[in-house]
């Protein structure tokens, strides 16, 4: 069976699961097709001959999926393949095509999760399937992980197993997934391929403020609402400083080196806003960012409540956690009551033989492409298997269409990925396991 094949396959599978809505709200109530997913993925890997391990984790009907794919040298640390099952609401309304419809069309393969990220998981389906089929034995282990619940924060999910379950990751050394390898084009024909070596911490966070109810029509001067608005309007347009992590200088440097282009530090964000779509992602990681999501209040238009609430969204950078905190409070003030879940920040260097690795795959279907390190502006299972000592990397190898808006369809309208992209991927990361 030659690899082509294996990348048609990845393209029919990343299409049937898509298929299967497994969107993730966040409420256990609301939740679907995760099971499904995980049932499709089990029978996939079992029917070529793989022992696999299906964990329920949490007590939430989330499921998991792990396979082990034994290595030539089992004194060295295994490579752990991770991706998500779930994915984020979709409005049919808004789309040309039905979100879970997995539709091939028009070059691409549509639906919610076709980058976030059934295309990552249909491409390591197909390969393990390739693999156990054609006998094929990588230098080392390989882990396959397919995961619950990683849009809620992977409590039930990667975290719930690596608290619960880590002999389930034993050896694992290394690992890869999401958000990196893909390409942007920043000169003439010269594609740069970036993998993800570093992201951002998360905070989700609920604030609480608390009043005087009373009667809609009276003077009131302690009105949670009030008190509130003022609170996330100061937050909302805070800018928080300049900080340049050692990420985002290696992969401003490349960007240097390719373009000539400078980046200033007196007029960053004007520099970054050259690199295109990628620069809302790449803006992300030059400074801490707080943005308020959610607004609850009240239950009649003549009742001023006596609490008011509000969502925000905040990501933090490596290091900085500590002088967040104060800066929220000066913004903030005493009166505001702070609850949150929070995930760490993930770094690490960009060298050693895995990167190596990495370059020389994409080297070998792209010649003359170009590979940098990036800072993911949002977070992935990551944050919980670097507690384990992983090393993580975000690597999705996908040559793309110089024009395609990719960093925009994550979470968005009309999520696609091409065809041709799928089928690089597959070759991209058969090459790297058989080499790394």
């Amino acid at each position: 069976m030659s690899i082509e094949i294996a990348a048609d396959e990845a393209v029919t599978l990343t299409s049937e699961l898509i298929r299967i809505d497994t969107t993730n709200t966040g409420d256990p109530d609301t939740l679907v097709g995760e099971k499904a997913a995980a049932e499709f993925v089990a029978e996939k890997l079992t029917e070529v001959g793989y022992d696999i391990e299906y964990v329920e984790s949490g007590g939430r009907n989330r499921h998991n999926v792990i396979a082990r794919l034994a290595g030539a040298d089992p004194s060295r640390g295994a490579l752990l393949v991770h991706g998500h099952l779930d994915v984020v609401p979709a409005d049919a309304s808004e789309w040309s095509v039905h979100p879970f419809s997995g539709a091939v069309q028009d070059g691409y393969v549509w639906g919610r999760g076709a980058v976030d990220m059934k295309d990552m998981l249909g491409i390591m389906l197909a390969l393990a399937r390739h693999y156990k089929r054609e006998n094929i034995v990588p230098p080392r282990d390989i882990i396959f992980a397919f995961l619950a619940d990683e849009e809620a924060g992977g409590k039930f999910g990667a975290q719930w197993l690596v608290e619960n379950r880590r002999d389930l990751f034993e050896g694992a050394t290394e690992a890869i997934s999401e958000v990196g390898g893909f390409s942007i084009n920043l000169k003439d024909d010269v594609r740069t391929y970036v993998v993800e070596t570093a992201e951002k911490g998360i905070r989700w966070m609920k604030l609480r403020v608390r009043g005087t109810a009373g009667h809609g029509s009276m003077i009131h001067r302690d009105n949670a609402v009030t008190k509130l608005a003022a609170a996330v309007a100061r937050l909302g347009e805070h800018r928080f400083p300049l900080v340049l992590t050692d990420s985002v200088r290696e992969f401003l440097a490349g960007v240097t080196e390719i373009t000539g282009w400078d980046f200033p530090e007196h007029d960053i964000d004007g520099a970054v806003a050259k690199l295109g779509a990628i620069s809302r992602m790449i803006g992300a990681t030059l400074r801490d960012t707080a943005n308020p999501t959610m607004l609850t209040a009240g239950y009649k238009s003549n009742v001023i409540p006596s609490v008011a609430e509000a969502a925000v969204d905040c990501r933090i950078l490596p290091g900085r956690e500590e002088a967040f905190d104060r800066e929220l409070d000066e913004i903030l003030g005493p009166d505001i009551e702070k609850e949150w879940m929070e995930l760490p920040p993930v770094e690490t260097t960009f060298d050693g033989a895995l990167v190596d690795a990495m370059t020389a795959s994409i080297a070998a279907e792209d010649p003359g492409a170009k590979v940098l390190p990036y800072m993911l502006s949002g977070g992935t299972d990551a944050k919980s298997f670097q507690t384990l000592g992983i090393r993580n990397f975000g690597f999705v190898p996908l040559r793309l269409p110089a024009d395609l808006d990719f960093s925009g369809l994550f979470h968005g309208v009309d999520e696609r990925v091409p065809v041709d992209a799928l089928k690089f991927g597959t070759r991209v990361l058969d090459r790297f396991f058989r080499a790394s």
